[in-house]
């Protein structure tokens, strides 16, 4: 995994190639940063590097031997540790936990596959649904017994620990000497969205490294350059990921081109209160799944945001395709006012708060059609 396969962070790069050429590079790295960062794929891009046998100026250079192994993520040198179904507590003489199977074959996939995903993509993959995860006292030591074996190839040996929030106190407790003084050459890169839930003891052995979230403009380039979808799309799914290539990928088959239209359709048929019309996009949108139904939540709210700048003349600042323009500056001038705009955008963020708390989305919806049709049929207050 190389740099340049990451979507722009220039000076997140650029401050790691520099801490490797200037010998400041901290034996324990925490590679940290919102959900759908790119996270992960910097801590590997980083291992990749240092692994390189002939490293360029701001990359390795993809083709040596140690190269094509990171790119399979099997270098002899490169170990993970992660959270899997294990006791949720675990007896001093506890030997059989997170014992069944060693995960890495599972994770090296997924972070191939899905560089991007999260803890929930991690157990969905891996049908741990309804099982307790944790890295346990015994994944701890295993650690410390891998890295006290000399490296195979000469050079780093690296310990990559994955979702280290899930790690049991026994284990983070058993690591502390390790990550305070390891073996000369030894590498920990821990990485994690959620760097406030990992214990005092372990940040304070670490240098923090901030992977920020993506710009609109990052994931539109990216999703382009790599043609999974039209430029449309991207200019539409772009700020509804508000910066998460997770969401971003997610959205790319949610997200076609036809969500705006599905939105106009729906306002339509809310402002004409055409009852049946309502009911079958009620139907429509109580099919879909959690996830399309969240798609068409953001998508409402991001035709709101538009509609906001068109009405401010702000067009440089407008995300939406221009197929899309003559309908959003029709709801501004005829439909919405600005307080009409602020109680709608309220009633789809109730909507989706309901929906992430899993509600019946049909009655949801019906709910939500309804108090739209109520909102956009107010008259306008006299100034």
């Amino acid at each position: 995994m190389l740099f340049s396969d990451i979507p722009g962070l220039p000076e997140v790069k650029e401050k790691i190639i520099q801490a490797v050429k200037n010998n400041h590079l901290a034996h324990a790295l925490l590679f940290h940063g919102p959900e759908g960062s790119a996270n992960l794929k910097m801590a590997l891009s980083l291992a990749t590097y240092l692994h390189c046998q002939n490293p360029q100026e701001n990359d390795s250079c993809g083709v040596c031997p140690s190269c094509q192994k990171m790119e399979r993520l099997v270098h002899p040198d490169m170990n993970f540790a992660l959270p899997v179904p294990g006791k949720a507590s675990e007896d001093k003489d506890s030997k059989d936990d997170n014992k069944a199977q060693d995960p890495s074959a599972a994770f090296r996939t997924f972070a191939i596959n899905k560089g991007y995903g999260n803890v929930s993509d991690w157990i969905y993959d891996n049908g741990f649904q309804k099982k307790q995860l944790n890295i346990s006292k015994s994944a701890g030591l295993q650690i410390i017994k891998t890295l006290s074996l000399k490296s195979f190839e000469g050079g780093y040996k690296i310990m990559l620990i994955w979702a280290p929030e899930f790690m049991h106190s026994n284990a983070a407790n058993a690591l502390l000497k390790i990550l305070e003084e390891p073996p000369a050459k030894t590498l920990f890169l821990l990485v994690t969205s959620h760097p406030e839930q990992l214990l005092t003891t372990i940040l304070s052995r670490t240098q923090k490294i901030m992977v920020r979230a993506f710009t609109d403009e990052e994931i539109m380039s990216h999703l382009v350059a790599e043609d999974l979808c039209t430029r449309e799309a991207a200019v539409q799914i772009a700020p509804l990921a508000d910066g998460n290539m997770r969401e971003a990928y997610r959205m790319i088959d949610q997200v076609a081109d036809h969500n705006t239209s599905l939105i106009r359709d729906w306002f339509r048929a809310c402002f004409s209160l055409e009852v049946n019309l309502i009911f079958d996009f009620v139907e429509k949108f109580g099919a879909l799944d959690k996830e399309a139904q969240k798609s068409i939540l953001l998508t409402g709210v991001n035709v709101l945001r538009e509609v906001m700048l068109d009405k401010a003349q702000v067009g440089g600042l407008m995300r939406s395709a221009d197929t899309d323009r003559e309908f959003i500056h029709n709801l501004g001038l005829h439909v919405l006012d600005g307080e009409k705009i602020s109680e709608i955008y309220g009633l789809l963020n109730t909507a989706y708060y309901h929906l992430e708390r899993n509600a019946n989305m049909k009655i949801a919806f019906a709910d939500l059609s309804f108090q739209i049709a109520m909102v956009m049929r107010q008259r306008k207050k006299a100034s």
